[in-house]
């Protein structure tokens, strides 16, 4: 059979996410997992009122899901990898690069950033509006670039860090077992996925997506102590860091975000959480961090910096490792 260069498609991977990211008009694997959320939830919604029922379904639609995506993806790269081999590795190349979200992420900050920065804050409020659940219409610019960091320290762990840490994953099951990388990175983004648009505590979703919130948590949590711990080696006071994360981090309602932000806040030296209103309604986070100083925009840049540091120590670290095994003819597929 073919010596297929697995660890080389992380890390083509990782270059096109950081060079390209997702081109717009592209189809995009969460599209797909979006629309089919979507249409499940109407379904389910026009005809199950009981909770019980609800639940069930809501552990259907998680099961579904994970599993329908990954299979998906092995599918896509057995096809086109019958057609040629090298066209199943391009396929499973891009595959892997769509769960990536770091480019995209890095030019969301720099989208509402640049409004701001030019004094337009009334388009700052809007363009942060499309990446945001909180109001923002009113939102002053303190306040925004406390949103926008946020976001960047929320999602560089399931954005960005635990996507990573599935693809290595999978990159390891895919060197003796002829797996395409691709199937456990889509596995993580579609439970990702139906956690942001299902795994709420309100109505009408408490019932429904209470399966997926839970299992994301728990699919979250190794990368996102494993996220802290590198972040927290990184700023050269890892000991302060943890200590601040586990002091705020258990007070958010997440077993992750709390964690992730924290360790951004501690490294800043800023503080994150607060009052934010959601459709005219408020609701407070918790304090993370302390505020030695107001949030400002270098800290913003170099939360993106650090988060690309991460993700570079991960991806480097991981390849050396798996390229010994594969040169040393551990497996050959």
């Amino acid at each position: 059979m073919m010596q297929f260069p697995i660890p080389s498609i992380l890390l083509i991977a990782a270059i096109l996410d950081y060079s390209i990211g997702d081109p717009i008009n592209w189809p995009h694997p969460v599209q797909f997992m979006g629309n089919a959320i979507s249409w499940y939830c109407q379904l389910v919604f026009k005809n199950l009122v009981n909770p019980l029922a609800l639940k069930l379904a809501g552990i259907g639609l998680t099961i579904g899901l994970i599993l329908g995506s990954g299979i998906a993806g092995w599918l896509t790269v057995s096809a086109t990898a019958w057609v040629h081999p090298g066209l199943g590795m391009i396929a499973d190349t891009i595959l892997v690069a769509s769960c990536f979200a770091g480019r995209s992420l890095r030019n969301a900050a720099e989208a509402v950033l640049q409004p701001l920065l030019a004094g337009e804050i009334a388009e700052a409020r809007q363009v942060l509006s499309r990446y945001v659940g909180r109001d923002t219409t009113n939102l002053s610019a303190e306040e925004i670039l406390r949103a926008v960091l946020e976001t960047v320290a929320e999602n560089a762990t399931d954005g960005v860090m635990a996507p990573l840490f599935y693809a290595i994953l999978g990159t390891a099951i895919a060197i003796p077992f002829n797996f395409p990388l691709c199937v456990l990175p889509l596995a993580y983004k579609a439970a990702s996925t139906l956690d942001s648009m299902v795994g709420y505590r309100e109505p009408p979703y408490t019932d429904l997506g209470w399966c997926s919130a839970r299992l994301e948590d728990y699919l979250t949590w190794l990368p996102c102590r494993l996220t802290v711990i590198t972040l927290a080696l990184i700023s050269g006071k890892p000991r302060q860091v943890w200590r601040i994360c586990q002091r705020d981090g258990i007070k958010d309602p997440s077993p992750n975000s709390g964690w992730s932000e924290g360790a951004y806040a501690a490294i800043l030296g800023v503080q994150l959480g607060g009052t934010n209103w959601y459709r005219g309604i408020p609701k407070t986070k918790p304090l993370l961090g302390d505020s030695r100083h107001k949030i400002a925009l270098s800290d913003i840049r170099r939360s993106l910096q650090l988060t690309r540091t991460c993700f570079l120590i991960w991806l480097l670290g991981a390849s050396i490792i798996l390229f010994y095994f594969v040169n040393h003819k551990v497996i050959l597929i």
